[in-house]
């Protein structure tokens, strides 16, 4: 039969049956997904509509991640697949999707940082309102939060490209409100 991407074998708006009147296209043809999985690098080219070429990655086990409060970018390991929203099988596999949430290894922006002597920012005394304090209180413990997973040897992040088009795994590591939503998500699925 093969994978199609056609409508014509949908039902109507109405709900109504359609009557098939032709044969499948080869302008609608579909193709396996990559499951892109964690390893050595092994990429597969394509040949798709127009002479173009897909590199299709089959493993993958680096990518350049961002960190956007800083603005740097690093070539670095992928270690483990965490939580993604669309299905758990992909996490229990390993599988390397768009928007997936993953384990990146953080030495390469740890050098970064002692390199540039950065330093994760300090606790400021502000002797101001209380409401402002405890916002203050609230950012500082987000930030915390992040700087321990950079200590620790491994950060979250989140996938961006889409490796099973293009063959790279490309990302930004997660910070603030973001990371805070998917370390409690994460918690949740371990419970």
């Amino acid at each position: 039969m093969g994978i199609s991407r056609d409508s014509i074998h949908k039902k109507r708006l109405t709900g109504g049956k359609k009557r098939i009147w032709r044969k499948k296209r080869k302008h609608e043809i579909g193709r396996q997904g990559a499951n892109t999985k964690i390893g050595v690098k092994q990429i597969a080219k394509i040949r798709v509509r127009g002479g173009n070429i897909k590199n299709r990655a089959l493993k993958l086990d680096h990518g350049n991640f961002s960190l956007i409060s800083i603005s740097i970018t690093r070539k670095t390991r992928i270690l483990s697949v965490v939580y993604n929203s669309s299905n758990n099988e992909l996490v229990r596999t390993n599988t390397l999707v768009k928007g997936a949430i993953i384990f990146i290894d953080s030495n390469p922006f740890k050098n970064w940082a002692k390199q540039n002597n950065y330093q994760a920012p300090k606790e400021r005394k502000n002797l101001k309102i209380d409401e402002k304090s405890n916002l203050n209180n609230g950012k500082k413990e987000k930030e915390s939060n992040f700087w321990e997973q950079i200590n620790s040897g491994k950060v979250l992040a989140r996938i961006c490209s889409r490796p099973g088009q293009t063959g790279r795994s490309d990302g930004y590591i997660l910070e603030g409100s973001e990371l805070e939503f998917y370390i409690k998500k994460i918690h949740k699925k371990k419970l």
